[in-house]
């Protein structure tokens, strides 16, 4: 079976989540080629068995370099690797308490190239068995090509997260991880027990890579109070996680490092080869996790 009849098969089975972006129609799989929803408004599988939702193309700065960065960093390095574990347990506490469907649906909002959501995906999977549906969506395309390809075990698309391709209610987990949040999206699509987590930077956040690059004191650091204060402004019981640790990157994953941040974009082909010629950097991470649960009126 190749990848592309593979996917189908899969968008198949859980076709019942999605819904036209364009007239919120139900959809459905047709010949392992196309989804389409009961009006007619068709979107191709494509051959590495991602579907492609928008209807014109939209630029952004993450491009393949970028992705190819953070996929190495992720996969080599370990340094998220904590985060996991972390977002793993709130779920599993959440799983055992609120959710009692046999099924786990979770969608990663802002995915990249996907590394993220499979590695949560098999810590969760662990404790769950079989019946964890994962899916990530991106507006890039370049991001969800590079997750097709890599991870066939989730669900991938091409979406803009103001007009996901889903019915209401149908995620137990939405994980948004260092990645822009729609809150009004957020909520159709949750169902009524579950949760949001959020994964925001703190002051120290790769400070180490700030305080090389920057010399303006505001921009070596860090705030997310105003992130926060949106956050709780839009869900209830909000539960705060702070995770901190170092972690040693070694010359070529500090390569990749340089090639993943949005920080070395701007900054002289001087200053990153400088950056670059280190053999190691004591690198920090700084992290809050937000969780919270629909608003009720």
């Amino acid at each position: 079976m190749n990848k592309k009849i593979k996917r189908a098969n899969d968008i198949k089975k859980a076709e019942s989540i999605f819904s036209c972006p364009i007239c919120r129609s139900q959809m459905r799989v047709c010949d392992t080629n196309s989804f389409v929803c009961t009006n007619g408004h068709t979107f191709n599988i494509a051959k590495q068995g991602y579907v492609n939702f928008l209807d014109h193309p939209i630029k952004t700065n993450y491009g393949k370099d970028v992705f190819e960065g953070r996929r190495a960093i992720i996969t080599q390095s370990g340094l998220f690797a904590p985060l996991y574990h972390s977002i793993a347990d709130v779920i599993a506490c959440q799983k055992a308490h609120s959710m009692n469907k046999r099924t786990l649906a979770m969608l990663d909002t802002g995915c990249g190239e996907g590394s993220h959501l499979s590695r949560i995906y098999k810590h969760i999977s662990s404790f769950n068995g079989d019946s964890v549906t994962g899916v990530g969506i991106d507006i890039s395309k370049e991001g969800i090509l590079a997750a097709s390809k890599k991870y066939d075990e989730l669900i991938w698309s091409v979406a803009d997260l103001a007009n996901t391709p889903f019915n209401d209610r149908q995620f137990d987990v939405l994980l948004n991880i260092l990645s822009p949040a729609n809150y009004k999206e957020f909520k159709r699509l949750l169902t009524d027990d579950g949760i949001v987590i959020k994964v925001v930077p703190r002051r120290d956040y790769l400070k180490e890579v700030r305080q090389f690059f920057f010399d303006n004191k505001e921009k070596q650091t860090y705030s997310n109070a105003d992130i926060i204060a949106r956050f709780t402004h839009n869900f209830h019981h909000v539960k705060y996680l702070n995770l901190r640790y170092t972690q040693i990157l070694a010359k070529t994953e500090i390569q990749a490092l340089v090639q993943m941040t949005p920080l070395t974009w701007d900054q002289s082909k001087k200053k990153i080869h400088q950056f670059l010629e280190k053999e190691f950097i004591d690198l920090t991470v700084d992290l809050d996790l937000l969780i919270g649960r629909k608003t009720t009126k």
